[in-house]
């Protein structure tokens, strides 16, 4: 096990804030001198069935402390994903049903293992014990917590003020959250930074129930490829960790040179003496963005995919993009030709290469879209259905389409 200056320069590795520092150097010197790691805990609700790059910012620091000979506990909250995480919302949250609940959970758990080491991670779900919470219990926990404070909270205050409902419900949720941590007895819980009221209320039910406080480490909301808005496949700005490799990998490099180093920080398993010196390299102009981008990229797909899928995604990338050739395979689609003429963005749509008719449209008037080698800006733009054309969406995504009577 390192010494704790060594597990606190790697702990502190892009996290925003730690709370306390003084009490994690505290945990760190007992688990040094008794040998007993520390319990590590992060909590995902399964909405959706897959994950992208911004959820595996937490799940990479879970790999760090992983590393470090800590335990870590990877806690899915199916209990708390049917009432709706509140946070950042302006409204109710849809609550899920108990069958998405499962479906969704069961990709997790198939998905974190391309990061976190199987034998040594603790899958955990919180219906494990809220399903035998009791209504008397379930009451003296909420007793715990006073509405005036869980009005404090940013988005409840702003409902609040605005007049927007609020459901008894989502008061329970910060309080579940910090039950999982009393049950699970977790001496540090990891989230994002929009996270940070429900983490702390999980310090204060330990103190309440006679525990040691876990220490909170917030971590940063990632960007999406856009570089502005956080990661979303609402926003479209995502990246996928089931995506094909070929896209994955042209995705990461149409990134800006800035966001690629807060990714290295984040994502990276390089080490932080590596980190340092990519970034002096960058300063000093011995290192080349365009390469550093290349390696980042073959490190995220090898992870997600192989070490020979992230070589032949270079190499088709380094054709495409630095020769301007055409990619090896492009994907043909038959789409029925609406009349003689068909609107190019539900041409685009049609085609799945983007996932709305809108999207397609910003792509056009942001000049991200060519029609067999021509830029194409005009949202009105039409094509004949009178020959195949090969259209070109953003950077990387290509698709023939091939018009029917």
């Amino acid at each position: 096990m390192k010494n704790i200056t060594e597990q606190i320069e790697i702990i502190k590795r892009g996290a925003v804030e730690i709370l306390t520092e003084d009490g994690l150097i505290k945990k760190l010197e007992k688990s040094i001198s008794t040998g007993i790691p520390l319990k590590v805990k992060a909590g995902f609700d399964p909405n959706a069935p897959d994950i992208h790059l911004g959820h595996t910012v937490l799940i990479q620091k879970m790999k760090q402390f992983q590393e470090l000979g800590h335990e870590v506990i990877f806690l899915i909250g199916d209990f708390t994903a049917m009432i709706g995480d509140p946070t950042g919302r302006s409204e109710t949250r849809k609550p899920l049903s108990k069958d998405a609940v499962i479906k969704n959970s069961l990709t997790y758990q198939k998905q974190i293992f391309k990061i976190l080491e199987e034998k040594k991670t603790s899958v955990v779900f919180n219906s494990q014990w809220m399903d035998k919470v009791s209504a008397v219990s379930l009451i003296e926990l909420a007793a715990k917590y006073t509405v005036a404070r869980l009005l404090e909270r940013d988005d409840f205050s702003k409902r609040f003020k605005s007049q927007h409902p609020i459901g008894i419900h989502e008061f329970l949720y910060p309080l579940i959250q910090g039950y999982d941590s009393v049950i699970l007895r977790a001496d540090i819980e990891l989230g994002g930074t929009d996270q940070k009221f429900n983490l702390l209320v999980g310090r204060e039910l330990q103190r309440d129930y006679g525990q040691g406080q876990q220490v909170v480490i917030t971590m940063p909301i990632l960007e999406g490829t856009d570089g502005v808005q956080k990661m979303s496949k609402s926003l479209g700005n995502y990246i996928g960790i089931m995506e094909p490799p070929k896209e994955m990998f042209g995705k990461i490099m149409s990134i800006s040179d800035d966001l690629m180093m807060r990714y290295y920080e984040l994502l990276s398993d390089i080490t932080v003496d590596e980190l340092r010196g990519l970034g002096e390299g960058m300063g000093n102009g011995s290192l080349h963005p365009l390469e550093l981008k290349k390696r980042l990229a073959r490190e995220i797909v090898k992870r997600f995919h192989s070490d020979v899928e992230a070589n032949e995604s270079q190499r088709e990338f380094e054709k495409v993009f630095s020769q301007r050739g055409l990619p090896d395979e492009i994907p043909v689609v038959k789409i029925k030709w609406k009349g003689d003429e068909m609107w190019l963005p539900h041409i685009i749509h049609e085609s799945a290469a983007t996932e709305s008719t809108s999207m397609a449209i910003r792509l056009i008037e942001q000049g991200a879209v060519s029609v067999d080698g021509m830029k194409i800006v005009d949202r009105d733009c039409k094509l004949k259905g009178d020959r195949e054309y090969v259209i070109k969406v953003g950077k990387k995504k290509f698709v023939k389409i091939v018009p029917q009577n």
